[in-house]
Formats: C-alpha cells, sequence, structure tokens
C-alpha cells in the first residue's frame, strides 16, 4: 500500500492532501483551520486532518510532494536580481522561502511533535506549473489533451503549455518572470481598490457594468506575441525592477501595490477601497477582463493548431476566471474542457502528488475528479453532541420532511445554511457547505446582503440547476460540476431567476448531478416539484471569512447573522 502526502506550502492557499494507492483520500486548505482567508504557510492542520481521516500516522506515508523546486529556473532568478539589483529585502524573503521548502520534514517533525527520524517518507519537489498542469490533466477524463496553467508566478514562470498523454506529461513552452497575466490582473485588481490577496473575482464580477473602452490603451501594456505566447511592458509594473514585497504574517497573505507610477500617470489616480466606483472604474474593469480573455483564446488557438488535440485542461490562478472559462470553446477551435475543482495553488497539493505517481512513479490514471467532497465531515451524532453541549434546541428529520421544511422556509422569504456530508476541496460551495435562497425572487439578493454576506451589491450569486434541466434555462448545455464556468441564461427565463442572473444575461453554471450529490439533488427536485423551478441560489456558507468547516462554525455563522435556519446533516436549527 502506498501513501502519497501531497502539500502546496508557504504561498497562498496553502493545502494538503492524501492518496492511497491512487485514490485521493481527503483534500482540504489549510484556512478551513486557521479561519484566515488564503492562509499561507505550512499546512499543518491539514496534513493532520489527512493523516487522522485515513487513521494512519506519518510514519507509514512513503513519499511527500511539495509544488515547488527551489532548483527551478535558478539561473534565469540570480540573472534577473543580478541585472536588476532587487531589494535586499526582497531577496532575503525570497531565500528564506527556499529555505523552507527545502526543510519540510524538520517542519512537518515540528508540525506533529515528533522526532525528524520517525519521518520516513522520501519528499519530492514538483515545479509549481507542473503540478497545477498535473491537477487538471491526470484528474481529466481524457486519455490524451492540451495543457495550459496559466497564473501570477510560481517558480518564476506564469504560463506553461504541454501536452498530456496516458500517464505523461510534455512541457512544450513557458512564459517566465516578468512576464505574467495573472500579475497585470492583480495590479489593475489593487488599482481598483480591492487590495485583499485574492480580490480578482472582484474585478470580474464588476466588468459586465461597463464597456471594455479602453482596450486599445491596455494593448501597450499586454503585448501579443506570433508564437501564441505574450509579454507584458514591464515600464507598467514595479515586480520587474524593485521586487514587491510579499508579507505572509500569522499566515495572512498580503502583497504590496504591483503597478508602477507610470500606469498611474496613464491611467489616473488610483481608487481608493472606500471611494465610489465610477463608471471609468467599470469601463476599466470591463478592459482588462476583456483582454485577458483574448489573451487566453491566443494562447489556446495556436496550442491547438500546434498540437492538433480537441481536448484542453486549464489550472492555475486565472483558470479561477469562470467568464473566461465559459467562452473557451466558443472561440477557440477545442471542443472540450476540463477544469480542475480548484484549479488555483491549492490544487497544486493534489497535482505534485499526481505528478508522482504519474508521471514518475508511472502508475495508472485516476478515475476522473467529477465531485470534490475530500474534506471535514461530521455525523449527526457529533452534531447533536455539539447542540446538546451548549443547550440548543433543534429538530432532526427524514430525508423528506427535512426537503420539505427546508423548501418551505426558502419559498418564504428565507436563508437557509447547508451543512452536509464532507466539506468541498476549493475556493467553491457545491452544496455541502452552502447557504441557499429562492433564485426566483428578485429582492433574493437584497435579503443575502442584509442578512448575512454586506458583501458588493455588483457581485453575482450562483444558480445550482439539476443537470437535466440546464438545456432549459442556459444557451450552452454542459457538464459543470464545480461551479467553473459562465454560460448566458436564455432570455425568456432571465425573469423567471432574476436572483441568479447577472447584469450581462449569464450565470456561473453549477449542474447537479444525483450519483453525486444525491441529497442536494434531492433538496432542489422537492423545490422544484412545489415551484417548477429545478434551481436553488448557493453562495458560499461564510460570512466575510473562509468557508465553514466544523457544526460550531457553521451554527456560529447562523447565530450572529439573521440567517433563517440551519442545516446539519438532518438537524434543523430555526429562529
Amino acid at each position: 500500500m502506498t501513501y502519497i502526502l501531497g502539500i502546496n506550502a508557504y504561498h497562498g492557499d496553502s493545502a494538503a492532501c492524501l492518496f492511497q494507492d491512487g485514490k485521493l483520500i481527503s483534500a482540504t486548505e489549510e484556512e478551513r483551520f486557521r479561519r484566515i482567508k488564503h492562509w499561507a504557510g505550512f499546512p499543518s492542520e491539514s496534513i493532520k486532518f489527512c493523516l487522522k481521516d485515513a487513521g494512519i500516522d506519518i510514519d507509514q506515508v512513503d513519499y511527500i510532494t511539495i509544488s515547488r523546486d527551489p532548483s527551478a529556473n535558478i539561473y534565469n532568478k540570480i540573472t534577473h536580481s543580478v541585472k536588476n539589483l532587487i531589494s535586499f529585502n526582497t531577496l532575503k524573503d525570497r531565500l528564506l522561502n527556499s529555505r523552507k521548502v527545502a526543510s519540510i520534514k524538520e517542519e512537518l517533525a515540528n508540525s506533529l511533535g515528533l522526532d525528524i527520524a520517525s519521518i520516513t517518507a522520501e519528499v519530492k519537489n514538483i515545479e509549481h506549473h507542473r503540478s497545477h498542469m498535473a491537477s487538471a490533466f491526470f484528474a481529466s477524463p481524457f486519455e490524451s489533451s492540451a495543457i495550459l496553467s496559466i497564473d501570477g508566478f510560481g517558480d518564476f514562470t506564469s504560463t506553461m503549455i504541454g501536452i498530456g498523454q496516458g500517464n505523461k506529461i510534455e512541457v512544450l513552452d513557458s512564459v517566465i518572470y516578468p512576464h505574467s497575466i495573472g500579475i497585470f490582473y492583480t495590479a489593475f485588481t489593487q488599482y481598483l481598490g480591492f487590495d485583499n490577496y485574492g480580490d480578482e473575482y472582484k474585478v470580474m464580477g464588476l466588468a459586465p457594468y461597463g464597456t471594455p473602452s479602453m482596450i486599445d490603451k491596455l494593448r501597450d501594456i499586454v503585448i501579443f506575441k506570433d508564437n501564441g505566447l505574450f509579454e507584458i511592458n514591464t515600464e507598467y509594473f514595479k515586480h520587474a525592477k524593485e521586487g514587491v514585497q510579499m508579507s505572509w504574517e500569522n499566515g495572512d497573505p498580503h502583497i504590496d501595490a504591483i503597478y508602477s507610477d507610470y500606469l498611474v500617470e496613464q491611467f489616473g489616480t488610483p481608487r481608493k477601497k472606500s471611494e465610489e466606483l465610477t463608471q471609468y472604474h467599470k469601463d476599466l474593469a470591463a478592459s482588462v477582463q476583456k483582454i485577458t480573455e483574448e489573451l487566453i483564446f491566443h494562447i489556446l488557438n495556436h496550442l491547438q493548431k500546434r498540437t492538433g488535440l480537441k481536448n484542453i485542461c486549464i489550472a492555475g490562478g486565472v483558470a479561477q476566471n469562470s467568464v473566461a472559462n465559459g467562452k473557451v470553446l466558443e472561440y477557440t477551435t477545442f471542443k472540450n474542457l476540463y477544469v480542475p475543482p480548484a484549479g488555483h495553488d491549492a490544487g497544486t497539493a493534489i497535482g505534485s502528488a499526481l505528478w508522482l505517481y504519474n508521471s514518475i512513479l508511472e502508475k495508472p490514471r485516476i478515475e476522473p475528479m467529477m465531485d470534490s467532497f475530500f474534506g471535514s465531515k461530521f455525523s449527526d451524532t457529533e452534531i447533536e453532541e455539539f447542540l446538546d453541549s451548549k443547550k440548543i434546541d433543534y429538530i432532526k428529520y427524514s430525508d423528506d420532511e427535512l426537503f420539505d421544511k427546508v423548501t418551505d422556509r426558502l419559498i418564504n422569504a428565507g436563508v437557509v445554511g447547508w451543512f452536509q456530508g464532507r466539506a468541498e476541496f476549493g475556493p467553491r460551495a457545491l452544496g455541502n457547505r452552502s447557504i441557499l435562497a429562492d433564485p426566483t425572487r428578485k429582492d433574493a439578493k437584497e435579503l443575502l446582503n442584509l442578512k448575512i454576506k454586506r458583501r458588493e451589491p455588483f457581485r453575482p450569486f450562483a444558480p445550482s440547476i439539476l443537470m437535466e434541466y440546464v438545456k432549459d434555462y442556459f444557451e450552452k448545455t454542459d457538464m459543470v460540476p464545480f461551479m467553473e464556468k459562465v454560460y448566458k441564461i436564455k432570455e425568456n427565463k432571465r425573469a423567471e431567476i432574476a436572483a441568479v442572473t447577472h447584469v450581462d444575461g449569464t450565470g456561473r453554471l453549477q449542474t447537479v448531478d444525483k450519483s453525486i450529490a444525491p441529497k442536494y439533488y434531492g433538496l432542489i427536485e422537492a423545490f422544484y416539484k412545489k415551484t417548477g423551478v429545478p434551481i436553488l441560489l448557493n453562495t458560499s456558507f461564510n460570512e466575510n471569512e473562509p468557508i465553514v468547516n466544523t457544526p460550531e462554525e457553521a451554527y456560529a455563522c447562523f447565530a450572529r447573522t439573521k440567517m433563517d435556519m440551519v442545516v446539519m446533516g438532518n438537524i434543523v436549527v430555526s429562529r
């Protein structure tokens, strides 16, 4: 029996996973335990969870993979640093980070309170983008596929293209530091006043409110190359010449402003977080989103011609751009697309383990990953023990009774916390750690923001739809289990499901398959029988925090907000 522990460490979205003979046993992000979004550092709590979940000790683990390789692109790193006289503090931070990556066993022993000699696993460093590529291709249903990994930076690289065939991946080309579309998108995210780590999705949500009127201006920044790749004009950014300070204090990731004074000269004074969003800001967001999409299609169309393949797998932080994903098959010559549930850096924990298992150990491929339920789980007994200990009143129902009670509350303007089974791995709640509402209510967004979320009004909420009815509501019929694609909602259905229809007539689709998520399917089916609408509004179960991980956190979120009901397993607590 072979156990592989895969980790993403010392970087945002720290995570761990555990494979047993090629079967993914568990996977979770450190933020779920630490309660700090995008937690960076060593994923000690995630590792402890994975080991406990499998019922093994660390001495039973055969391999530890980490999705970083300090030796990757080492010549380019040194040359760039010397040539540009990168600041001492930035170099010191990079050196310390590399040393941490190199001392995994020591860190792990300290975390588990063990002697380092007890950790006999062989440690394998897997380069960042190869880990991304593996997380997509080796988990996909494709025997052969083109692959794109695209993000900010990892191991001095921002973009990598390749081919997957069976249990091997061949790297074809890459874009290295300082050129990065992820850096471009993050810089403008900061410029627009969204300066928290991981705020790029806000620009994506804001873009439909604007007109992409600044595309020509942005073409001076993003330079499309004839070989299907790209460069960026580094005059607009600080990272190439000065370096950019990144801090991970107490695991909370922060990046100083990436944009340069020259960008400010060209685009005007940056928006402060507290300032109103003007039409200029909305048009700039639309333009940034549009040119990013154009670049992705530019890369993919060249890749398709180069490989002749019809399948494409995409991973990396930029692959979290669900609006772009929804257009890939329309604007490129590929016929099939797979995006994993955790395309961002947390997913490299899985990718590094799969690269070892498939590409190095040459083992057969795993079953295609079509669900992401690999995180925390709690029995009804454990939930009842917690509620009893706090003297909280609750009622336990059968499934049919539960569906009836919950759907009645939803129909009557209720907002329901839905905590079921194993937590999702990845950034999106897919029906196990979700807050639910009636998608037909025009005031549902206001209800949610009033009762719980208190988030920017331009951000959309997503529809979870029974798979059989996608063709009735969306212009494209597709299986989208991870909410990873945005598609147009049919014009005659937009008013009916106004709460999950964005201003541009789109919705971030999640298809619900009875064989994958039977309980969530059963709830939506019960709602459909009462309303004729096979959809629920689904947003993540949290309130300006990581998605809830335990019954205590689920109840705490319910208690401090105006949520109407929290459902944990078959146990209901109501106001």
